[in-house]
């Protein structure tokens, strides 16, 4: 070993493993490149390694991706920003290889390089790198170019612009589906960089060919440039180019699309403003929330409370309260679900009034819905209704079903109920709790789900932090103890752990004078 000329050493093993037939062992020669550079240093990094790397044609994935992750962070190894241009050669044969994910691990890299490098550089060497990969024979370099534009724009001179537009819009004519969907993909981020002349002229073209396509998986990324290019234009510009584009895509006769359309709706209302969301949005969303796909009215179900803050009241209870409503009661468990988690954000919108009398009813259904899914989505968001209605109303009309899921036969129902009655608690007040909630609490200690009686414990400590040490006294702890004689040594054993959580709330005296003794009696438990 002695023998090695020392700073060969290292570039030595690197090659060895590198060739060498176990995949870990390749692995971890990448991933200690940095290392490997560092011991070479800068010069000998850019003449001798990147090279190297560049000719490595390794065929496993996973060793090509840790290459192109670990190439991004390279350029303090090749000497800095002015020799960046280095890294660019390997990194271009790994945007050409097969799979994706290492395709878009080198497309990163080379935009983090291209971000930091210098402007005579990028127009040298970047830019050729982009048009080579744009046109190159196989569809997977033309893939990767799309997502290096909006890196090599802003530097290019005039002539270069005009030519880079020139080839973004054939990318969104390729003849492959997989190039045209990464053109719509990254069109948003290249639009940014284009000059506001050339935005309406040239891109617009280049999106209205997008929506147009054949292929509904190019159609449905075309759905999420409409929100990116909304926030480019003018307000005026944006109801003449997207607003009819969203209108018809709303309609579209792929599901998939019409899905896209129901999951940006509101980054699209924002993009067009509240006029046009009122005149021609709204009966586009009434549509996807009546549509024949479930898929459809979960997206846009899960929409309907942030498409109502949009709205006036007045819209909102006239137009989306009676899809709500059918919405309620949708065949599909999912459709519902997706409502409960959102439906009681629409309080606040629509006021005290409607609420009363067009919510009410909608919440208690879902409360009582057979999917515990259902129910447990509507229990986590009860606080929202109560500063609306105010908890006399919350308490008279809620609370009979709250009791009822406190012993649904759904064990995860009833922890949910578990975890909200503290803030259930603090807002009723220590009346109420007493009197309505204080036996379901101690009841839980005893249920048959580890889970339960866990979160029962935990729920007593917190109980005791809310109303304070002398009502647990008086409440609590009394009960807690009772529990302690349970024939059932699984039961002892929660009033234990109880007993340890609520000892740090109740203060010294109290745990001395009251929990200690059950504690040492509990040591002799047979």
């Amino acid at each position: 070993m002695a023998t090695i000329d020392e700073p060969l050493y290292p570039i030595a093993v690197l090659i060895d493993e590198l060739k060498n037939e176990d995949i870990q062992l390749r692995l971890n020669s990448i991933r200690r490149l940095s290392t490997i550079a560092r011991a070479l240093g800068e010069e000998r990094t850019r003449k001798e390694l990147i090279p190297f790397l560049s000719e490595n044609n390794d065929d496993d994935d996973e060793v090509l991706l840790a290459m192109a992750d670990e190439l991004g962070v390279f350029i303090p190894y090749v000497g800095g920003v002015e020799y960046a241009n280095v890294l660019l050669p390997p990194l271009e044969t790994l945007c050409t290889v097969e799979e994706t994910c290492v395709r878009d691990k080198s497309v990163e890299s080379l935009c983090r390089i291209g971000a930091q490098m210098r402007e005579q550089d990028l127009v040298e060497h970047f830019v050729p790198l982009v048009k080579r990969l744009a046109a190159g024979e196989w569809f997977t370099a033309r893939v990767s170019s799309c997502g290096l534009f909006h890196i090599a724009y802003p530097s290019a001179p005039e002539t270069l612009k005009t030519e880079l537009r020139a080839i973004y819009s054939q990318l969104c004519q390729d003849d492959m589906p997989m190039v045209r969907r990464s053109a719509a993909t990254n069109l948003g981020k290249f639009a940014a960089t284009v000059e506001p002349a050339h935005l309406k002229a040239d891109i617009m073209s280049i999106f209205e060919d997008l929506t147009q396509d054949d292929q509904d998986s190019v159609r449905l990324l075309a759905v999420e440039g409409c929100a990116a290019l909304g926030k480019l234009l003018e307000p005026q510009d944006c109801v003449a180019h997207i607003l009819p584009v969203i209108v018809n895509f709303s309609q579209d006769k792929s599901w998939r699309v019409r899905y896209m359309v129901a999951n940006q709706l509101y980054e699209l209302c924002e993009a067009v403003g509240p006029e046009p969301t009122r005149s021609d949005l709204v009966p586009a969303y009434v549509r996807l929330l009546r549509d024949n796909e479930a898929e459809v009215r979960i997206a846009a179900a899960g929409k309907v409370t942030k498409f109502c803050r949009i709205l006036n009241p007045e819209l909102a209870i006239q137009h989306i309260l009676p899809c709500v409503k059918e919405l309620s009661t949708d065949s599909s468990q999912h459709v519902r679900s997706a409502l409960a988690s959102v439906i009681m954000g629409m309080a606040p919108v629509l006021g005290k009034d409607a609420t009363i009398e067009q919510l009410l009813p909608i919440f208690l259904s879902l409360l009582k819905d057979e999917f515990p899914d259902v129910r447990l989505n509507i229990i986590s968001k009860l606080d929202q209704v109560n500063q609306v209605i105010g908890i006399d109303l919350l308490s008279q009309s809620l609370l009979p079903a709250i009791v009822e899921l406190a012993e649904d036969r759904h064990w995860r129902v009833r922890l949910a109920i578990i975890e909200y009655i503290p803030l259930l608690a603090s807002q009723l007040g220590v009346g109420f709790f007493d009197d309505q909630l204080g036996a379901l609490c101690m009841q839980w200690l005893k249920d048959k789900v580890y889970s339960i009686r866990d979160a029962a414990a935990n729920n007593v400590k917190r109980l005791a932090e809310e109303f304070g040490p002398e009502w647990a006294m008086q409440h609590i702890v009394p009960q807690v103890l009772d529990l302690i004689n349970n024939p059932h040594y699984l039961y002892r054993m929660t009033i234990l752990h109880a007993v340890s959580l609520i000892a740090p709330v109740m203060g010294a005296e109290i745990t001395c004078s009251q929990l200690l003794p059950i504690v040492i009696n509990a040591s002799k438990d047979r």
